[in-house]
């Protein structure tokens, strides 16, 4: 089969609530890839945000995110094939019925470095287990991001989406999602490691019964990471990397934030500004214009998310487009479709590779003086901005300005 005439389909990988996996041959550059069709359509915007958002990741311990597209067979997302054994076929293969301790704890350092900087970008992947940590060349790669989620995101209405025993309680509830989630997937799926299967939610039996090779340290963090209630439980994978014994050590991987070359305001704050704003709103994108004093061209200083790279150093004419209006009327404006919007500036959003579906602009004031604006773009779950979130965003933008 070929997808998208581009992706000829080989072989099934795996399936999921969320889609089913297969690996293919890319056509143009004939590489091998991994290929992932969207099963629930109901969840169709979301799942095409968050491709956007995934697409810009860029770590040696993170699958890569290459293309999506829609088909006449569904909609997909193309990621690298990351050629090695899972950690589920390695256990299957040489647990007796675990795994020794020491290869394990390897493993959970390198799953600690690809998920800690996953939350560094504000995504929570959701469906940590051993069948999606791949151990590639380089070691243990990170894979199958479709049902990832923005940290802190309600998934009121939604159904839980992951793999049960090694799902969080909040997540299988349909509850709010966070690193603690994903810190519990990795407590479960490294018990799993040792003891060959996972453990239920009310198992308590001591691990150094089954394993007496077991540190009592390393238990203890297998403990707090598999904490039921998420407040209890270890909070970050960074803490529960030094809990195992294992600190991470320096951080890598690219930022979704960019900035020009050189920024009006120092470039720390002004892309703690746009990655802060994408986190409270939202968003699969946010940006910072700010007006050119000689020519009253908005030019877009920083972003992070989707299509960062193309829109900073982007020039906007005086009045053009929403963020243009907005500039110069001091009104923030809420698109809840910007097809429909006769403000909405087609071209330009066209050239930088990313026509958005929803978006909010809010004044950046100076006293009196709109000096620039706080663009934000589409709904990680696929929702519309509305007139009520105007007034929070309002209120950002007055702190961003002093920040600035």
């Amino acid at each position: 089969m070929l997808l998208g005439g581009r992706y000829l389909v080989e072989a099934p990988i795996s399936s999921g609530a969320m889609g089913a996996v297969h690996r293919a041959i890319d056509r143009l550059s004939g590489e091998v890839v991994a290929v992932k069709r969207l099963l629930d359509l109901t969840q169709l915007a979301r799942f095409e945000i968050e491709a956007r958002v995934l697409a810009q990741l860029e770590h040696d311990r993170v699958v890569r995110v290459i293309d999506h597209f829609n088909d006449p067979c569904g909609y997909f997302l193309v990621m690298e094939h990351i050629a090695g054994e899972s950690l589920d076929e390695l256990l299957q293969r040489r647990g007796a019925p675990g795994l020794p301790v020491e290869e394990v704890l390897d493993h959970a350092e390198q799953a600690c470095e690809a998920l800690e900087y996953v939350h560094r970008q504000r995504v929570v992947h959701r469906d940590v287990k051993p069948s999606n940590l791949i151990v590639g060349e380089h070691g243990v790669v990170l894979v199958d991001f479709g049902v990832a989620r923005e940290l802190g995101e309600s998934p009121a209405g939604t159904v839980a989406v992951g793999t049960p025993r090694f799902m969080a309680p909040e997540v299988f509830s349909g509850g709010s999602v966070s690193e603690r989630s994903d810190v519990f997937s990795l407590a479960v799926t490294i018990t799993a490691l040792i003891t060959g299967e996972p453990p239920s939610y009310a198992d308590r039996t001591p691990l150094r019964a089954r394993r007496p090779d077991v540190p009592p340290e390393v238990e203890a963090a297998l403990c707090g990471g598999r904490e039921f209630m998420p407040e209890r439980r270890i909070p970050t994978v960074v803490a529960f990397a030094e809990a195992l014994g294992r600190p991470l050590g320096t951080l890598g991987g690219a930022s979704l934030a960019r900035s020009v070359e050189t920024p009006d305001v120092p470039r720390s704050v002004i892309e703690a500004i746009v990655r802060t704003a994408a986190g409270v709103f939202d968003a699969a994108a946010a940006s910072v214009a700010l007006t050119d004093e000689a020519t009253g061209e908005l030019v877009f200083q920083a972003a992070w998310g989707a299509g960062a790279a193309e829109i900073v150093g982007v020039r906007l004419p005086r009045g053009v487009g929403v963020s243009g209006a907005v500039a110069v009327s001091g009104e923030p404006a809420v698109v809840p479709e910007c097809r429909d919007d006769p403000r909405f500036a087609a071209a330009i959003a066209a050239r930088t590779g990313y026509v958005p579906n929803t978006m909010l602009v809010v004044p950046l004031r100076r006293g009196l003086e709109t000096v620039g604006v706080l663009q934000l773009l589409d709904r990680r779950d696929g929702g519309k901005y509305e007139a009520a979130d105007l007034s929070r965003a309002t209120l950002f933008a007055e702190l961003a300005i002093t920040a600035l």
